[in-house]
């Protein structure tokens, strides 16, 4: 092969030009190298190497050098230095021994990947059943009074279990904590606990609290008939208010249910429903029923079998308010706590007043601007600020389901275009932080934008004592976040260990769905150079975990998944589903993919 010395040397100035940029790069920001701690020195270094590379267009060059059938530098992350000085070396040496390439302190090629693995075993531990890639999963309150439920979660593949600060309290918390814990001993392995700081999310008010009832309808085809009964759980009534879906009554009464008892109740509607046991478990006893049927608190149950004796429902969740939100109405966001309310309507259907709902908290109204965008619930409904006013701001909503929306409580909202200036730790995230620091592993550090949220993290962990025993998870979900990885990242180094969980969903309303793939691909590749393990978070198998069924989308989503070095599940009844699922799919997934980069076995017939 006859090679252009002309075009050789070419391509080996603009790589020297590359390299003499990223030494000019590494001088000026020197300094944001100081206090990195040793374990990543090496580290921290090659993430400033990559982000001076990544500082210009490389799509000419990479083409050249794939003609030349060179490296292309696009696994090349995790040594970028090492990986540029081979290519000179290559071009010199086909250039017929052109100028030495002058020698750099600069991590060898695979250096990058030891580095990660070492780092994502610190954080999660080492490789289980020869996966990869690890599972977190959100535990649900159950969890702290169901200890098999967390057992089996650890025998499907669970390596890491999240709880949410944002929900529940300490004595949930220690309950949980003391589960998995128990649980991953009884298994022989490892789990870890990552705990999530709440964060200054920003959240709708409160619309106050419905009528203790619980609809339960069978399942019926596109004619109207029933293909599967209305399913109704009986719980022991212990005091307390028990999950939506279980219906509380006296230990002693369920205990005599067997199953085809026949019960007869009049619901809240006054419609007579008749309920059969189907199935009698431990503690509890599973009911069908063909009709539609609401269950309220102090409902009485009435078996046929006269010498049971009927029985009183006990205390259920109260429904959650909600307001009604279609395309061109006006939404009153208010700075203050007074309770959210319905539009109203004269009798003729004309319109006397808006809806209205708090922001929490209140001093975001006074950073509202007319024109500007905003989301409600993980962007269901979406609006734009058509007024701004001291104590409060109306928007007018511009996307909404056809038959309209619902919005409640403590449900997100997001300004994609505004800098609110929250973010840090808030009161609340210090109190739990001391319980964090005695019972996690690492905290999942939400809502991080500035490099100053991460110091202040940092030094609210040294005054606790647990500045190297506490590993940081930084939550990258705000445009703000993405803009400041590098430097976020260089500050988080200044602990061990560390990681970085993309939260989708957030992130995805923050830069837009159409910029999400593009964003998604440079966190990991920020991560790649930092040697910093990554959570793919958000929506993964959320059709299974809550539905029993997931969907094709969401097959294909856990490919993508393959890139991390870790997956995260949400809570849902069919969780365990999901937990045995990921981990098959990614230990058999794992023989085609190295992280980024293919690996080809023999074919087999599936």
């Amino acid at each position: 092969m006859n090679l252009d010395q002309e075009q050789l040397s070419e391509i080996a100035d603009q790589i020297g030009t590359i390299i003499e940029n990223i030494h000019t790069q590494e001088e000026k920001k020197a300094k944001l190298l100081t206090g990195v701690c040793a374990a990543y020195k090496a580290s921290a270094k090659n993430l400033l190497h990559y982000s001076a590379f990544r500082g210009q267009d490389l799509r000419r060059i990479q083409k050249k050098l794939k003609r030349l059938g060179l490296s292309r530098f696009a696994n090349a992350e995790g040594n970028i230095m090492g990986s540029l000085q081979n290519a000179m070396e290559l071009l010199n040496r086909l250039n017929n021994g052109a100028d030495e390439v002058e020698p750099y302190d600069a991590l060898p090629i695979g250096a990058g990947k030891k580095y990660l693995r070492k780092n994502t075993a610190k954080l999660f531990g080492k490789k289980r059943n020869g996966r990869r890639v690890k599972i977190m999963v959100t535990q649900p309150t159950e969890a702290a009074q169901n200890y098999p439920l967390v057992l089996e979660m650890v025998k499907n593949g669970m390596d890491c279990a999240r709880i949410n600060c944002a929900h529940d309290h300490p004595e949930v918390w220690k309950a949980i904590v003391e589960h998995v814990r128990r649980a991953a001993e009884e298994c022989n392995t490892s789990v870890a606990i990552a705990m999530d700081l709440a964060g200054p999310k920003i959240r709708t008010g409160s619309l106050g609290k419905g009528p203790r009832v619980q609809k339960f309808r069978p399942k019926r085809n596109a004619l109207g008939v029933v293909e599967a009964p209305a399913h109704i759980w009986l719980v022991p009534d212990n005091g307390n208010v028990p999950l939506s879906g279980a219906i509380p009554v006296p230990g002693d009464w369920l205990a005599q249910l067997e199953i085809g008892d026949k019960l007869s109740v009049q619901d809240t509607r006054g419609k007579t429903r008749k309920l059969v046991v189907y199935q009698v478990g431990e503690n509890k006893v599973l009911m069908h029923c063909q009709k539609t049927v609401y269950l309220g608190t102090g409902s009485w149950l009435v078996p046929k079998a006269s010498q049971k004796g009927k029985i009183a429902i006990g205390e259920i969740p109260m429904v959650e308010k909600a307001i009604e939100l279609h395309t061109g109405d006006i939404l009153v966001v208010t700075g203050d706590e007074k309770l959210g309310s319905p539009a109203e309507f004269d009798e003729n259907g004309n319109l006397m007043e808006s809806a209205s709902i708090a922001c929490l908290p209140g001093s975001i109204i006074q950073k509202a601007k007319v024109g500007e965008p905003i989301l409600f619930d993980d962007g269901k409904i979406e609006g734009t600020i058509t007024e701004a006013h001291k104590d409060h701001f109306k928007v007018k909503i511009v996307k909404a389901r056809e038959n309209g929306s619902r919005l409640k409580a403590e449900k997100g909202i997001n300004f994609p275009t505004l800098d609110l200036g929250l973010s840090g730790l808030t009161q609340k995230d210090r109190e739990d932080l001391k319980f964090v620091a005695q019972h996690a592993d690492m905290v999942n550090f939400s809502f991080v934008n500035h490099r100053k949220d991460v110091e202040e993290l940092v030094d609210a962990l040294e005054e606790l004592g647990v500045r190297d025993k506490v590993s940081v998870i930084l939550k990258i979900e705000t445009r703000f976040a993405y803009r400041n990885l590098v430097s976020i990242l260089l500050e988080a180094m200044k602990t061990k260990y560390v990681g970085v969980m993309i939260a989708r969903g957030d992130l995805a309303l923050e830069v837009g769905w159409k910029n999400m793939a593009k964003v998604q691909e440079e966190i990991l590749s920020l991560c790649s150079a930092a040697h910093v393990p990554v959570i793919w978070a958000t929506q993964v198998l959320e059709g299974l975990a809550k539905k029993g069924l997931p969907s094709r989308s969401e097959i294909t989503d856990i490919a993508s998944s393959l890139k991390a070095e870790c997956v995260m599940l949400n809570k849902g009844p069919y969780i365990n589903e999901a937990i045995a699922l990921l981990s098959g799919f990614l230990g058999n997934m794992e023989k085609l993919h190295d992280k980024k980069e293919g690996m080809w076995p023999k074919i087999e017939a599936i």
